[in-house]
């Protein structure tokens, strides 16, 4: 079993098509502009680099920062495709560290579902260290109702022409263990198989609350995905340090 995204990296944005990545990078870009702390950040989790790129063409300075080196370096080649000058840098949220402060850090799309219930605290507390005075902490999770009970015990598949994927997820005790299976189409018209295994883990709205003020943000909030009420699949949280 591959580490994760070690292959899938380069199909996460394709796969996430349906995740409507347009909306979510404007409802972040509304929220900073709103806020008006700073134009310096860091996007946590970057993956594929798609919201880092969008804030550096919203005017934002966005350096890009994931665990997977695949990933970054598909980032890498898309910035460079779209002409977004940006630095990708390999990091991992528990153990953060920046040459200087920022303004702001961004973690999105499930980037603290992946750091288990004991690594939480650790992980805020970097972040709070690389902002500065006033600094915004803005980031998601899929609630825990999402990852065990519509997620957890649960079988996804899609047939593409391209790639194709059997996901099969099993309910733990913190949340879910996913394994992946896909094939790839090469050139040469055959496929080739990867496999995965990613861990999730479910946090509730409540503790994610508790550790933000313990480690010493001082306004702390949550909502539903976009901004909205309904808190039932994705909590929205912003953190002010």
């Amino acid at each position: 079993m591959n580490e994760s995204y070690s292959a899938l990296g380069s199909w996460f944005e394709y796969l996430n098509k349906d995740c409507d990545y347009l909306s979510w990078s404007q409802y972040l870009i509304k929220r900073l502009n709103c806020l008006k702390r700073g134009a310096k950040g860091v996007d946590i989790g970057c993956g594929n680099g798609y919201f880092t790129r969008a804030l550096n063409k919203a005017g934002y300075d966005v350096a890009g920062i994931d665990i997977s080196p695949a990933m970054l370096s598909v980032a890498k080649t898309k910035a460079a495709e779209e002409g977004v000058r940006c630095e990708f840098l390999l990091g991992d949220i528990t153990k953060l560290k920046l040459t200087g402060k920022v303004d702001f850090a961004v973690a999105i799309n499930d980037c603290l579902n992946y750091v288990a219930k004991d690594k939480l605290k650790a992980a805020f507390s970097h972040v709070y260290s690389a902002l500065s005075k006033g600094g915004i902490f803005l980031f998601d999770i899929s609630s825990s109702y999402k990852l065990r009970n519509i997620i957890g015990e649960n079988m996804f598949g899609e047939d593409g022409e391209d790639i194709s994927y059997m996901w099969f997820n099993r309910q733990t005790e913190d949340g879910v263990i996913m394994d992946l299976t896909f094939f790839v189409k090469g050139k040469d018209g055959r496929y080739t198989r990867f496999d995965e295994r990613h861990v999730q883990y479910a946090h509730e709205e409540r503790d994610i609350l508790s550790i933000l003020s313990e480690v010493g943000f001082s306004e702390v909030s949550s909502c539903g995905h976009l901004g909205g009420e309904d808190k039932s699949e994705r909590i929205n949280f912003t953190a002010i340090r």
